[in-house]
């Protein structure tokens, strides 16, 4: 997996004290037809702890995970067996949304990445080169974006999945509320 723009697993936010913040693994069970694409039974995504003890802060953005986005508190289990973290639930949102895109043309890259330029918009792209897993922050004008990234699509030049919408840019496209 390689990473474009400035997104990095910690967001780049200081830790308290100027400590690096740690960040923990948390295994993300797929449903089976998910798993079956993305070859893999789970998801593991980069968390940091909270206050409240098993509940800890997405810290990078999902590629197959659906309904989480960077910055969100999920609830998370110790799978003894398995030797690694579980999620569990998912608790509070953060305002941050996630969008994938699915590269099918050529010179499509180009036109996605300027695209996400132009709205502040840091991405994550998977070994194949194909698949970007998008994080949209809260001051995203996301309908403008989503209209941007509509318009590359209609030329069938890539496929979109909106993963996970903030209520703010649900409220935006004038969606109702995610029920999560």
């Amino acid at each position: 997996m390689s990473t474009e723009s400035s997104s990095s697993p910690s967001g780049g936010e200081p830790a308290s004290e100027g400590k690096p913040e740690r960040l923990y693994k948390v295994a993300f069970d797929l449903p089976e037809e998910t798993a079956q694409w993305a070859r893999a039974s789970a998801e593991r995504l980069w968390t940091g702890k909270t206050s409240v003890k098993m509940e800890v802060k997405v810290r990078n953005t999902p590629f197959y995970v659906k309904g989480v986005a960077f910055g969100d508190i999920v609830r998370v289990r110790a799978d003894h067996e398995r030797r690694e973290f579980v999620f569990e639930e998912f608790v509070s949102e953060s305002g941050h949304s996630t969008v994938r895109v699915i590269i099918k043309g050529d010179g499509a890259e180009g036109e996605v990445g300027a695209t996400l330029r132009a709205f502040d918009c840091p991405w994550e792209i998977d070994a194949t080169g194909s698949l970007w897993a998008i994080d949209v922050p809260p001051h995203v004008d996301y309908a403008s974006m989503r209209a941007a990234l509509l318009r590359i699509a209609s030329e069938k030049k890539i496929g979109i999945e909106e993963s996970a919408l903030a209520r703010a840019h649900r409220a935006g496209l004038g969606l109702p509320e995610s029920d999560h």
